[in-house]
């Protein structure tokens, strides 16, 4: 059996209890309410308590890790993302909208994409940002293959095949 890992717990059960009741937060309520079991001793191991919890191993290591480090201030702020507000302007959106619709001189990928972005409308936005957003607004897939390249020259195309020979004709057999 492990070595059993003891963790201090400044505040008291009734201080996590009222600071539990106060909090609106569905994931901070977790983070508290896994220091009230740990400080209570209701769970033999760190896995059973992880288990009630609903919430991984490691994330509970880390829960424990940063109460160790920052404190109860730790557990009632929200480390989640929020409400992003949005990098793409209108008049860009409407621009690579036109840029993936055209043919003759499409994106040639994300980074392509971020660079274009760049050089056309002097904005610097961050790969993977740009990336969800034409994933999200354009239904845009990475590496994605076209079905023929688009510097193709159909003429040419068409030229090569009326000069070169089937493969019937390669293969016919002889009757003598």
């Amino acid at each position: 059996m492990g070595k059993r890992t003891v963790i201090i717990i400044k505040e008291s059960l009734n201080e996590l209890n009222v600071l539990y009741k106060q909090t609106k937060e569905h994931k901070a309520k977790k983070k508290i309410k896994s220091l009230i079991l740990t400080k209570g001793q209701k769970f033999k191991t760190r896995l059973e308590l992880a288990k009630h919890l609903g919430v991984d191993i490691k994330t509970l290591y880390v829960w424990t890790k940063q109460y160790k480090d920052s404190g109860i201030e730790f557990m009632i702020k929200s480390t989640s993302g929020g409400r992003h507000n949005c990098k793409v302007s209108d008049t860009l959106r409407a621009s690579l909208d036109k840029k993936l619709n055209n043919s003759t001189a499409p994106l040639q990928g994300y980074t392509h994409a971020v660079e274009w972005v760049k050089e056309k409308h002097g904005t610097e936005i961050n790969y993977h940002t740009l990336r969800s957003f034409m994933i999200t607004n354009f239904g845009t897939k990475l590496k994605q293959p076209r079905k023929s390249h688009y510097k193709k020259d159909e003429e040419a195309f068409e030229v090569f095949k009326k000069t070169s020979r089937t493969s019937k004709e390669h293969h016919t057999p002889k009757s003598g």
